[in-house]
C-alpha cells in the first residue's frame, strides 16, 4: 500500500507524486484531501488530491517543500512507500451548473484548484481559469487547466509569463469590464484568497475559498483547524476546507497560521543539519 508509482518535479521545490491508494482513488471527490505521514513516527500533513486514477488505484498529490515533513516526503523516490495515507477527508466541493465560473489559483494552490475546475466544467459550466505564480516556473499544471477550461488567463508577479501582476488583478479586470460571473472559487495563499473575496464583494458574486489552517488529526477532534466564518466556529477538516469567502475571518486565520512558525523553522533547520551530516 501507498507505493509511490510516479514522481515529477514541477518547479523548484514543488513535486507531484502518484501514490497507490485504491480505496481513496475510488471514493475521492473534488475538494477533498488526504493526511500523509511520509515516514513512521513522523507528523501528519494534509495534502489536496489533485487528481486520481480509479483504474490504476492511484491518487496524485502535489506539495511544496517548506518544512521538515514535506522535506522528508520529497526525499522519497518512485518505488518507495509512504508510511500512511488516510482519506478521502473533508467535505467535497459543492458542484452545480451555475453558468459562468472563474477558478482562481496561485502557486501550489493550483493543485487544489484543478479538481474543482474539472468538476465545474463537467457540470456544464463555462469555465475561466486564472492561474499564476511568482515566475513562469511556478505556473504549474498549465496543460491540465487548458484541457478543461474554456479560457485560461495567466499572470506572473514579475511578468515573465502572461500578464504582469497577481491573479486577483486579472479577476478585478474581468469584474470591472462587466463580464458575467456567477461564481468564483479561489485557492492559494491566504492573502490571495482574501483579496479575491474583497474583489468580488462589491459585485455580490458568490466566492468560495479553500482554507489551509493548521491541521492535526483531520477528524475534528483536536480543534487545531478551527476557523471563524460568519461569526461561528467551524473545523476546516470536517466542515471544509471550503467556505464562503465573504464570511471568513481572515485576520484571525492569519494569526493562527503564524503561531508555530518559529517551531517549524527550528524543525526544518534540524532536518537540514541531519541531511548535511549524512552527505
Amino acid at each position: 500500500m501507498f507505493e509511490i508509482t510516479k514522481k515529477e518535479r514541477l518547479a523548484e521545490g514543488i513535486y507531484r507524486i502518484s501514490v497507490r491508494a485504491d480505496h481513496i482513488a475510488r471514493r475521492r471527490k473534488a475538494g477533498q484531501f488526504v493526511l500523509v505521514i511520509p515516514r513512521e513516527g513522523g507528523e501528519r500533513i494534509p495534502l489536496t488530491i489533485a487528481s486520481s486514477d480509479a483504474a490504476a488505484g492511484t491518487v496524485d498529490l502535489v506539495f511544496q517543500v517548506v518544512g521538515r515533513t514535506t522535506g522528508e516526503l520529497a526525499e522519497l523516490s518512485e518505488g518507495d512507500r509512504v508510511a500512511h495515507c488516510a482519506g478521502p477527508l473533508g467535505s467535497p466541493t459543492e458542484i452545480h451548473k451555475v453558468g459562468n465560473v472563474i477558478v482562481v489559483g496561485g502557486g501550489v494552490g493550483l493543485a487544489a484548484a484543478l479538481p474543482i475546475a474539472v468538476a465545474m466544467k463537467e457540470a456544464g459550466n463555462v469555465l475561466t481559469s486564472v492561474i499564476g505564480g511568482r515566475t513562469r516556473e511556478f505556473v504549474i499544471l498549465e496543460d491540465d487547466f487548458r484541457r478543461v477550461s474554456d479560457r485560461v488567463v495567466i499572470t506572473t508577479d514579475d511578468g515573465s509569463y502572461g500578464s504582469k501582476g497577481f491573479v486577483t488583478d486579472a479577476l478585478k479586470e474581468m469584474l470591472a469590464a462587466g463580464e458575467r460571473v456567477d461564481e468564483v472559487v479561489a485557492v492559494g495563499p491566504l492573502p490571495m484568497m482574501r483579496a479575491a473575496a474583497e474583489s468580488t464583494r462589491p459585485y455580490h458574486v458568490k466566492t468560495v475559498v479553500s482554507l489551509n489552517p493548521i491541521m492535526v488529526d483531520g477528524t475534528g477532534m483536536c480543534g487545531g483547524c478551527r476557523v471563524s466564518v460568519g461569526g461561528k466556529t467551524f473545523f476546516a477538516c470536517v466542515d471544509g476546507p471550503e467556505f464562503d469567502g465573504h464570511a471568513v475571518d481572515f485576520q484571525e486565520l492569519a494569526a493562527r497560521l503564524s503561531a508555530y512558525k518559529e517551531v517549524e523553522k527550528a524543525a526544518w533547520e534540524r532536518h537540514k543539519c541531519r541531511l548535511d551530516g549524512a552527505a
